[in-house]
């Protein structure tokens, strides 16, 4: 995969140019990709082409087919310097801008240069200056040393990065190209000896090699290479004023109302997006500019957004007063190839009357978006017409129209007074100035009352002839119609203003109450009594209480609201009551307060089965431990005082001493054996509890070691590594000991002779992982649990020895001090166990 950025053509050879340098940068996931290989294949192309090509400093870490790539290329001798007793050869870059290439090779930009020499201090800070002499720079860089990246980097591999380049500056490279290669093929390049020498293989590969790792690291590249590319086309689409739609991929939108279609609208979109690879999914919501949005809820929105993320998809809010506009260009904004809108849940009457809606208009408006038109169960079962709602007290619905008619009789008689002061015009706008002030106090209808007793006031005292109800002059009859017409339509405008601005108050204040009821869930541990405690406020109630089931309130003299928050869960709410308005609201705090109950007892649960789980896990081992182990000690003891009374048989005293000797070592190892056996049996029962402490692994592997029979001659040794790099372990000695015996004796009983049985260390993410490696025939995959149950012998060589503590104790051991014990192949044949276990922190290890 490579990225292109434009830049301005190349100045014919040999003449001067005023234009930088263009960077070139190789990209790869891990070291050992390929990415210095490719760099010199690049080389040898450009001077084919007769570009003047010098390799100013290439790293071959004694690679073969790198070192022969770099044959045939001028290399430029590199700069010694002196440091700490040390010599060392960095990038000569003076040289290099005498020398003026048209191109130089310039391996591992995140390098850290050697103090001195008037060197910068990083190796991209060089690049830098070598680009703006003109000099085209091609150059290597891993994805850990992005400086994005580089904590998230440590987070998976457990090591730190150190040497970083600032991603900006890796953004402004003219060209950007991958170097990729799957990780088990880089794992087997690895085990081939192409990428460290072979004293470094093991260890890497089970540490900062390991598949898992070199997935995630593969997963960065491409992700941070992809966001790239989406740069690059945004900005070549906004410098060429570029707002057509180009299908590169698709990008599906879907149109979200808040309303019961949404999940409907969500699911078929996702559908749509999956059928093709690389498919997103973005779901919108067009809130209006003043917080307004009729039928909308928000907690149907809420429980949406969480299932488009569910589904891998993104969610978005905008503002807007003109949704299909709206709509449409943030369609457009985001390359988006398709719209999925629900039919409309208008009926057809309401449709007639209104006009085309959204979906019609976004139809209109989508050019070439293809929209989507999904049915839904409830297309065409709306409400006829918005339902009145009492938005008003009682005492305002009555002084209204008692003011509709009172306020213009009284401005009637001041004005009768002034007679002769005021023109006809003038009192007209007196009489709309009161039928405005009555649509404050009571509404449309009130404002209607007094707009028509104005104008029947208007037209018998002051319209002549006056005194009648009757009007000889057409500009009077104009002049009352039109103060009639405008009347009406101020107190209409008035009344929805208040109506809005009323039910905007409310949305504000519910969505603040939303709001601070999320804070209250997120704080503190107390989550149940917080979130009672937080409705009782809200509400203004005496009391909210949790019961298991709903009370029967009727006849009682302190009547409770009752409101369901789940299986067996209700809310007791005793107090005011509730108008419908805030009911609505109650019931997502209900919501809340239930999804609370259920994590509480699904946590309460899990807190129960924990201890049995243990438990049983102790008593398997045991049972195991007992019907295996037990038996061959005691048989080796039992045969060695057996033959020492036979009275028919003469020993030498050579031959006395062996066998005193040998049940001597049977019987000590019983002795250990019952010992820690008796040890799990009080755990179990709870009379004993771990002795989990700061544990290091040179206390216990050479007393491990030294309880096996390892075979001095011919056998295979033990190679043990780096376990002083690693800290001390949260473990209980004896019981690790235990383990790391049994683990390591499995292995040498399968190592073939003259191979060495490995065990290393690492440490990753608070936990210490050992690994104990052979290269034996190993188990397969479908077969590996199989070795954890009793009574197992998988690939066993010699049936009739014993298996010793078992696998299966093994892990049964390892479980109960909080860790995991799982087998992995071991790259060029045999299989690893790997033991992991809590690191003891600082102050436990007793460092402070």
């Amino acid at each position: 995969m490579t990225t292109t950025h434009e830049a301005s053509p190349v100045a014919d050879a040999g003449q001067p140019t005023a234009r930088p340098g263009r960077l070139k940068v190789f990209l790869g996931a891990a070291p050992g990709v390929g990415k210095t290989y490719r760099m010199l294949d690049e080389a040898h192309r450009r001077a084919a082409r007769g570009a003047d090509v010098v390799a100013g400093f290439v790293e071959c870490h004694r690679r073969r087919h790198t070192e022969e790539k770099l044959e045939g290329l001028e290399i430029l001798p590199p700069a010694g310097q002196e440091y700490r007793g040390g010599r060392y050869t960095e990038l000569d870059r003076e040289a290099l801008l005498a020398r003026r290439p048209q191109v130089v090779l310039i391996d591992e930009l995140a390098h850290t240069n050697v103090p001195g020499g008037g060197r910068h201090q990083k190796r991209w800070q060089d690049v830098e200056d070598i680009l703006a002499a003109g000099i085209d720079v091609v150059t290597t860089l891993n994805i850990q040393h992005l400086e994005s990246l580089s904590d998230v980097v440590e987070k998976i591999t457990g090591v730190p990065q150190r040497e970083t380049v600032p991603d900006e500056f890796v953004r402004r490279a003219h060209e950007v190209e991958l170097v990729d290669i799957p990780p088990e093929g880089l794992r087997r390049r690895m085990a081939h000896g192409n990428i460290y020498p072979p004293e470094r293989i093991d260890a890497s590969l089970a540490n900062y090699f390991r598949p898992g790792n070199l997935i995630a690291l593969r997963e960065l590249a491409l992700l941070w290479l992809a966001g790239r590319v989406d740069e690059a086309l945004h900005k070549y689409r906004t410098e060429h004023g570029i707002g057509d739609v180009w299908e590169t991929r698709e990008r599906v939108v879907v149109a979200l109302t808040g309303g019961p279609e949404g999940e409907t609208l969500i699911r078929r979109a996702a559908r749509i997006a999956g059928r093709s690879a690389g498919g997103e999914l973005l779901a919108v919501h067009i809130a209006r500019s003043d917080g307004l949005a009729a039928g909308v809820s928000h907690a149907a929105l809420a429980g949406q957004r969480a299932l488009v993320e569910h589904l891998g998809g993104s969610y978005h809010s905008v503002v807007g007063d003109e949704v299909p506009t709206a709509l449409v260009d943030f369609a457009m904004a985001e390359n988006a190839t398709q719209l999925v809108l629900g039919t409309s849940r208008r009926r057809r009457l309401e449709r007639f009357l209104t006009g085309r809606g959204i979906g019609e208009t976004v139809v209109a408006l989508s050019e070439d978006i293809d929209v989507h038109m999904v049915t839904h169960e409830r297309a065409g079962h709306g409400r006829l017409l918005p339902s009145r709602r009492r938005t008003l007290p009682t005492s305002r619905l009555i002084a209204g129209p008692v003011a509709g008619v009172v306020l213009p009789v009284l401005l009637t008689l001041g004005l009768d007074r002034m007679r002769g002061t005021l023109n006809l015009t003038s009192e007209a706008l007196l009489f709309l100035v009161a039928v405005v002030c009555v649509a404050c106090i009571g509404g449309v209808a009130s404002a209607l009352i007094a707009a028509l007793t104005a104008a029947l006031l208007l037209n018998y005292w002051f319209m002549p002839p006056i005194g009648e109800f009757t009007m000889s002059d057409p500009d009077s009859v104009l002049a009352l119609v039109v103060f009639a017409s405008v009347a009406a339509t101020v107190a209409a405008a008035a009344d929805r203003s208040l109506r809005l601005s009323r039910r905007a108050a409310r949305a504000t204040a519910e969505a603040e109450t939303m709001s601070s009821l999320a804070g209250s869930i997120v704080r503190g541990d107390q989550t149940i009594p917080a979130l009672l405690e937080r409705t009782r406020e809200t509400f203004g109630m005496d009391t909210v209480e949790l019961a298991p089931e709903a009370c029967d309130t009727d006849g009682a003299t302190d009547p409770a609201l009752v409101v369901a928050a789940g299986p067996e869960a209700f809310l007791v709410l005793r107090g005011r009551t509730l108008p419908s308005s805030e009911r609505r609201v109650l019931a997502a705090f209900a919501a809340h307060v239930g999804a609370a109950v259920e994590r509480a007892r699904l946590a309460e649960a899990a807190a129960e089965v924990e201890p049995i789980k243990a438990a049983d896990r102790l008593r398997t081992a045991l049972l195991r431990a007992v019907s295996h182990d037990l038996r061959t000690p005691l048989a080796g003891a039992l045969a060695a005082v057996s033959s020492l009374r036979n009275q028919e048989v003469e020993f030498s005293p050579e031959d006395r001493a062996e066998l005193l000797a040998s049940a001597e070592v049977s019987l000590n190892r019983l002795n250990r054996l019952v010992e820690n056996l008796l040890d799990l049996s009080r755990l179990q029962a709870g009379a004993l509890t771990l002795d989990l402490r700061a544990t290091t692994l040179e206390e216990v592997l050479p007393a491990a070691l030294d309880s096996l029979d390892l075979t001095p001659d011919g056998g295979p040794a033990v190679d043990v590594q780096n376990l002083e790099s690693v800290p001390a372990l949260q473990a209980d000695p004896p019981l690790l000991e235990r383990v790391l015996a049994n683990l390591v004796g499995n292995a040498v009983r399968h190592a073939p002779a003259g191979r060495p049985v490995l065990v290393t260390a690492s440490a990753l993410a608070g936990r210490v992982d050992i690994r104990i490696a052979d290269r034996g025939p190993g188990i397969a995959a479908d077969d590996r649990e199989r070795a954890f149950e009793p009574f197992q012998r998988l690939g066993d060589r010699d049936n009739t020895a014993g298996l010793g503590l078992g696998l299966a104790l093994a892990r049964g051991l390892t479980e109960a001090m909080d860790g995991t014990l799982t087998p992995e192949d071991t790259p060029g044949g045999g299989l690893t166990m790997v033991l992991s276990l809590p690191a003891a922190t600082d102050v436990t290890a007793g460092r402070f």
